[in-house]
């Protein structure tokens, strides 16, 4: 037999809007309409109640890296469940690709199993000019070949790739990955105003971390940014960690995007969830001093140390948006990219029992995946 728990007594955030009072159903690992008389009864009152959050872009935590062997993968999953992440993606770094595509068979298995919802390549089909913390003897153009090689080694569950399109192949690659139902994301990337519409046009339907990696804005050469801000077809990733953009910049994004394109990923590495000290991004290796994340060599800022409860937080107490637009950008955005929003980004009858509660300082208090607590609110 199945057990039923209601939550009740919380701001429930719902598609239509907050509930002040609310209550939702959990039975077995799904949202239910109604409740038994003898369910459960969780008093999570004076707390907030949102859909668990979907990270599309995220390289590792808790000391460990996507890039690395199960039980780290398994180890940076679990990170994550434990600040709310509920559903992510995995995102692979430039190496060479005899390595890419033997992590992307280990990464297709945990995918499989639920643990994922997917790979994101990113690299090694990026820009040398804005390569960041990408190992610049790694990179190649972005042939077609390659590209279907490393998504025929994702066995389906590979859901993005980032390319910098300008490249000899780009835009052909992004019809490839078009066609295949794979999200072609424009990032690390020298392209001028042009090549990133004609990419858009080609069926390109995500900025990766916009703003970063990118040429800035100009006012006669208004480069990639204005082109992905502009297009209603892209999905811009902005990271909320306080380093890689400044709130006026994010401010910007949301207004001229709407939150309806806007999903805020952490681009977390392995330090996410542990703290400073000396990491390896891929090949490279990274110094975390102050929660930021920089490469020893060159200084590049290397991935970030975010959670996605962090940037939750941020996004209301500091950026000043509401907590309806962050949940749109936290969990339903990237849902509805994913193609899963039948499943998971917001919580509606039917839906997995994935939810994260908030006290009214928006600080964590509980994890629920699949109608199981990750983080229990009770024993907090």
């Amino acid at each position: 037999m199945g057990s039923t728990k209601v939550l009740a007594g919380a701001r429930v955030v719902l598609p239509t809007g907050v509930v002040q009072d609310g209550r939702v159903v959990v039975e077995d690992a799904r949202i239910a309409a109604t409740a038994p008389e003898n369910a459960e009864v969780v008093d999570v009152s004076g707390h907030w109640l949102v859909p668990g959050f979907v990270d599309i872009h995220n390289h590792g935590g808790g000391g460990a890296s996507f890039s690395g062997p199960v039980d780290d993968v398994l180890k940076a999953i679990r990170t994550h469940h434990l600040h709310g992440t509920t559903t992510l993606v995995a995102s692979t770094v430039t190496d060479d690709m005899d390595f890419l595509v033997k992590q992307a068979g280990l990464l297709s298995e945990l995918a499989e199993q639920g643990d994922l919802a997917g790979i994101h390549f990113e690299g090694p089909f990026i820009s040398p000019c804005r390569k960041g913390a990408h190992s610049e003897e790694l990179l190649r153009d972005p042939d077609p070949a390659e590209v279907r090689k490393l998504l025929d080694a994702g066995r389906g569950k590979a859901k993005m790739m980032t390319l910098a399109t300008e490249l000899p192949g780009g835009v052909d690659s992004v019809r490839l990955l078009a066609e295949q139902g794979v999200i072609a994301a424009i990032g690390h990337t020298d392209a001028t105003y042009e090549q990133t519409v004609e990419a858009i046009d080609a069926g390109a339907t995500v900025a990766t971390h916009l703003f970063n990696a990118m040429p800035q804005i100009g006012h006669r050469a208004p480069g990639p940014i204005t082109a992905l801000l502009e297009d209603e077809r892209i999905t811009v990733e902005l990271i909320d960690d306080g380093t890689h953009l400044h709130p006026a910049a994010l401010q910007l994004a949301f207004h001229h995007a709407g939150a309806s394109r806007v999903a805020l990923i952490t681009d977390a590495m392995d330090a996410a969830g542990v703290g400073d000290g000396r990491y390896l991004l891929g090949p490279l290796e990274v110094e975390v001093s102050e929660g930021v994340a920089r490469l020893v060599k060159g200084g590049s800022i290397a991935g970030s140390t975010l959670t996605l409860d962090r940037a939750f937080k941020r996004a209301v107490t500091v950026d000043g948006l509401s907590v309806e637009d962050v949940v749109a950008a936290i969990s339903a955005n990237p849902a509805r990219l994913l193609g899963l929003d039948d499943r998971i980004g917001s919580l509606e009858p039917g839906k997995d029992a994935d939810l994260v509660v908030l006290d009214h300082q928006f600080d964590l208090k509980g994890v629920m995946r699949r109608g199981e607590w990750v983080v229990d609110p009770q024993l907090g």
